[in-house]
């Protein structure tokens, strides 16, 4: 029992990674440039986010008159392995009875913020007095604060909008939480994950779709003390200014359903034939036509420049096409499926689900067809 607590304790920690003031700023900036009225009138809940530490939640609150923001919730588990131990933003142990212990599982609900303590801004501080001065402000919950506990769930169907950095392990499970309530959201996860058989299926179907920011490269963490980082990590976050407790994720993105302008920017292209003349990918691989897989009916396209502007049937491109997808541009109708279990809905004829070029395994593949264009 002793050695599996242990496991558990150690995977809870390598499972949380706080994300950056800077990355989140950036992001929500590019929905705010598309729709300024995009978060007016709505309620947010971040539902894996303890406020003691989660720059969600303080972004979020700062910003809470600026967004025009209805209601603002935040929910922190039980044994959040930082939850007053680290950063800690908000003293409790002044809150009236019955105080709430930092390590209890609780919630943050905020309905206002106003500048309580008249110094001519509404900040932090002012966020701080809140919750020290103002009932129900700060609550315990009453079971382990998992989102997928039917408190939480009650929360969650209150709010228009969920934004959070979701455990990496319970990434599918949370997205299908979130699909089962039909929320619009902002999270984070793992570019790989675009395959999955919980996520491709809204990719497909316009549902989800990648953020505007920071897809695929380098975002940088940080991570309760006391766990183990790779020193390559360690010094890449050292390098982009994070020092000490911090690790950076090099295959990270941003999953949503908000619209950004991006999204819409239809991606340039130029012939089959001038692809093969003028790509330098193509020229250093000297390929003389566009190879075809050995088990589907599509060409392999292996660099998102590469993608033909006169070829209307179906190709394969790397996942990270994504990042330049643009809906009136292309349709996706496939993928290969990472697991290699293949898809149950068909998405692969003859239920194939690794793709082969010349009896070669091709890395994850997304499906897609020109619109407009003709075979």
């Amino acid at each position: 029992m002793a050695n599996s607590n242990l496991t558990q304790a150690k995977n809870a920690k390598n499972d949380e990674f706080y994300t950056q003031w800077a990355d989140i700023e950036r992001e929500v900036q590019a929905y705010l440039e598309f729709d300024p009225d995009v978060f007016r009138g709505k309620t947010i809940l971040c539902p894996c986010d303890d406020p003691y530490e989660s720059n969600f939640f303080k972004y979020f609150a700062l910003q809470f008159n600026a967004f025009g923001l209805k209601k603002l919730i935040a929910t922190c588990y039980v044994d959040s392995p930082i939850a007053g131990k680290q950063i800690s933003l908000f003293d409790v142990t002044y809150l009236a009875p019955p105080a709430v212990a930092s390590s209890e599982p609780h919630k943050i609900e905020i309905n206002e913020v106003a500048d309580e303590n008249e110094d001519g801004a509404v900040d932090l501080c002012d966020v701080e007095w809140l919750i020290k001065n103002k009932a129900n402000t700060l609550t315990r919950l009453q079971g382990d604060g998992d989102f997928r506990s039917d408190e939480v769930k009650k929360l969650r169907a209150g709010a228009d909008i969920v934004v959070t950095n979701p455990p990496f392990s319970l990434f599918r499970e949370f997205l299908a939480w979130i699909a089962e309530a039909d929320k619009r959201f902002l999270i984070i996860g793992n570019m790989n994950a675009i395959t999955y058989k919980e996520a491709f299926p809204l990719v497909m179907g316009n549902k989800m779709w990648l953020g505007r920011t920071g897809n695929g490269n380098d975002m940088v963490f940080a991570v309760p003390r006391g766990v183990e980082i790779a020193e390559t990590d360690r010094q890449k976050a050292a390098r982009l200014g994070y020092v000490g407790d911090y690790t950076r994720l090099g295959n990270s993105c941003w999953f949503t359903n908000l619209d950004h302008g991006r999204r819409h920017q239809p991606l340039p292209l130029m012939t089959m034939a001038d692809n093969l003349k003028f790509s330098r990918h193509m020229e250093i691989k000297g390929k003389p036509a566009y190879d075809r897989y050995d088990n589907y009916d599509a060409i392999e396209v292996p660099f998102t420049d590469a993608i033909p502007a006169d070829y209307g049937g179906t190709m394969g491109v790397p996942i990270r096409f994504l990042d330049k997808y643009c809906p009136e541009q292309f349709e996706i109708v496939g993928a290969t499926e990472s697991e290699g279990k293949g898809f149950s809905n068909g998405l692969w004829s003859g239920g194939v689900s690794q793709a082969t070029v010349n009896g070669k395994r091709v890395y994850k593949r997304l499906f897609i067809k020109a619109k407009g264009a003709t075979e």
